[in-house]
């Protein structure tokens, strides 16, 4: 044992270095969270710099540019109802504001009819079908001031013939456009509706041949804006046809209405043949 011992201890004293506990490998950071943040700002900014052109660079509408690109946008299947811009229709009241137009007598020499009556009843009750389509109509008057520049899809004015007796034939309506219209077509088109609507819902006959050249030169088209389709028509003779104008009226009104729709709404009609100017 003793011998063992001293063996032991004149053996060379161990000189490596005292072994010291190794540290824990420090945890990986999760660089993935903080790389899509920082990802997004990059994407933000570089939509940022594209969006300001030289033009908007220094604009001050910087808050509606951020507004825009941070509002999400709608998807490929998103129905976007974009309101659409109402339809402007001037219809003008024959005479109305200004005189009494054609004046029918009672056997005792006194008033009994005016055609201005007569027209704004008629005129009043287009409005109103109009507006319930949802058109925007401007009821006029015979020399409106709104007729200066007056600027609509069409404009309609409403007149009608004599309340003298003709003769049997002097019964029916008609209907001119301007001579000088810039839009031949959309002129003819026009008038073919109005024909073809009023003679279907009334049953009055196309007076063609009483239609003259004052018609056709009515004051008012030469004072609205040319791009305005225009149209007059004599809904009757306030002689033979007072019956159906009086008493009809809104049967009448309804002619005139459903040609302009049909106007308005490209609606199929036939073409109306032109009609040869009385002297």
């Amino acid at each position: 044992m003793i011998q063992t011992f001293m063996e032991t201890t004149n053996q060379a004293p161990d000189t490596r270095p005292e072994s010291k506990p190794q540290p824990k490998p420090a945890p990986k950071r999760r660089v993935v969270n903080a790389f899509f943040p920082t990802l997004g700002v990059a994407i933000l900014l570089a939509t940022l710099f594209t969006a300001w052109t030289p033009n908007s660079l220094f604009a001050s509408n910087l808050q509606e540019q951020l507004r825009l690109i941070l509002t999400p946008q709608a998807g490929p299947n998103t129905i976007i109802n974009t309101p659409q811009p109402q339809l402007r229709i001037g219809i003008v009241a024959g005479h109305n504001g200004n005189d009494s137009g054609a004046v029918c007598m009672d056997e005792d020499g006194q008033v009994d009819l005016t055609e201005a009556d007569v027209n704004l009843k008629i005129a009043e009750l287009v409005e109103k079908g109009l507006a319930a389509e949802g058109i925007q109509v401007d009821l006029l008057n015979e020399f409106d001031t709104r007729l200066n520049g007056y600027r609509a899809v069409a404009l309609i004015s409403i007149h009608n013939d004599s309340c003298e007796y003709i003769n049997e034939e002097a019964t029916g309506f008609k209907v001119a456009s301007s001579l000088d219209t810039r839009d031949v077509n959309r002129a003819q088109r026009l008038t073919a509706c109005l024909v073809d609507r009023y003679q279907r819902t009334t049953q009055l006959s196309y007076h063609a041949g009483s239609i003259t050249r004052d018609m056709r030169e009515y004051h008012a088209f030469s004072e609205i804006d040319p791009n305005t389709i225009t149209a007059i028509i004599e809904t009757g003779f306030l002689n033979l046809d007072r019956d159906i104008l009086t008493n009809q009226t809104e049967l009448v009104a309804s002619g005139v209405t459903q040609g302009i729709l049909c106007f308005i709404k490209n609606e199929s009609v036939l073409p109306t043949p032109a009609p040869t100017l009385a002297q």
